[in-house]
C-alpha cells in the first residue's frame, strides 16, 4: 500500500502552545491543554509517523479494515476475561484503580481532531491518542506528575512530536523547582533514553496482543525498568492527582 498525503502539515503555533503549557502547569489534570499543545506543535511529525505506520503490514491492515483501538480498550467485559498478568488485564486494572476510562481521552480531545480531512490519517492520530494510558502500563510510569512527564518524554522519543518534548521539558523544570535534588530531571531524561531504545510502540498490533503477559511484552519490546523514576518515589507520592469522586 502506498500513502497519499491529503492534508498539508499545519504550521506550528508557538504562542498557542505556550498559553496551553502555562495552563497545564497550573492544572496538570486539565487534559484538554495537552491536546492543544500537541495540535499547536505537531508540524509534519504526525504525517511522517503515519507514513511509517502505513508501510507496515500491521498498519496497512488497520487502516484498510478501519480498526479502532478504542473498541478494544473500552470493552471492559472482554478485558476482564483475559488472563491475570496479561497486558489487557493489567490495563483494565490500571484504569479501574485510577478511576479513568478510555473514552475520557476522547472527550478531552474532540476539538483537536475536528480539522482532519483525511479519514485514514485521523484514524492513526486517534490510535496514538488511545495508546497513552496503555503506555503508562507498559513502561511502568504512574499517573503522578513525575510519571506523566516521564511518559511524554518517552513518547517524544517514539513519535518525534514536539508537543511531547515541550510538556516534558516544562514539566520537569516545574517539578525540579518544587523538589530540588530529588532526581526529577534524571528520571525524565532516562524515560527519553528508554523511549529511543524501545521497539516502535505505535506500530504494534495491540488488538492481538491483549492476552500476552505484560512481562513478555516488556521483553519483546525492550522496555527497560524505570529505575530513576522508581527511586523518586517521594516525588511521585506528592504529585499524585486528587482522587475523582463519583457523583450520582
Amino acid at each position: 500500500m502506498t500513502m497519499e498525503t491529503k492534508t498539508k502539515a499545519p504550521r506550528r503555533n508557538y504562542i498557542a502552545a505556550w498559553k496551553a503549557l502555562r495552563a497545564l502547569m497550573r492544572d496538570r489534570e486539565d487534559t484538554t491543554q495537552v491536546f492543544k499543545i500537541m495540535q499547536a506543535l505537531v508540524g509534519n511529525a504526525l504525517e511522517k509517523q503515519y507514513a511509517r505506520f502505513l508501510a507496515t503490514d500491521i498498519g496497512a491492515n488497520i487502516i484498510t479494515n478501519k480498526i479502532n483501538l478504542l473498541d478494544t480498550l473500552k470493552d471492559r467485559e472482554a478485558l476482564a476475561k483475559l488472563p491475570e498478568g496479561s497486558i489487557g488485564r493489567e490495563y483494565l486494572n490500571f484504569m479501574i484503580t485510577e478511576n479513568i476510562t478510555a473514552e475520557g481521552l476522547v472527550d478531552a480531545s474532540d476539538d483537536s481532531f475536528s480539522h482532519f480531512k483525511d479519514a485514514d490519517l485521523e484514524r492513526y492520530a486517534m490510535r496514538t491518542r488511545e495508546m497513552h494510558d496503555l503506555w503508562h502500563v507498559i513502561t511502568g510510569y504512574g499517573r503522578d506528575g513525575l510519571g506523566e512527564f516521564c511518559v511524554v518524554a518517552f513518547s517524544y522519543s517514539q513519535t518525534k512530536s514536539l508537543g511531547f518534548a515541550a510538556i516534558a521539558l516544562m514539566g520537569s523544570v516545574d517539578l525540579s523547582r518544587k523538589f530540588k535534588g530529588q532526581g526529577v530531571f534524571a528520571a525524565v531524561m532516562q524515560a527519553f533514553k528508554h523511549g529511543r531504545k524501545a521497539a516502535w510502540l505505535p506500530g504494534q498490533d495491540w488488538e492481538n496482543l491483549m492476552a500476552t503477559p505484560l512481562s513478555e511484552i516488556r521483553s519483546m519490546m525492550n522496555i527497560i525498568e524505570p529505575s530513576k523514576y522508581n527511586a523518586a518515589s517521594d516525588v511521585s507520592a506528592q504529585t499524585r492527582p486528587e482522587p475523582i469522586v463519583a457523583t450520582a
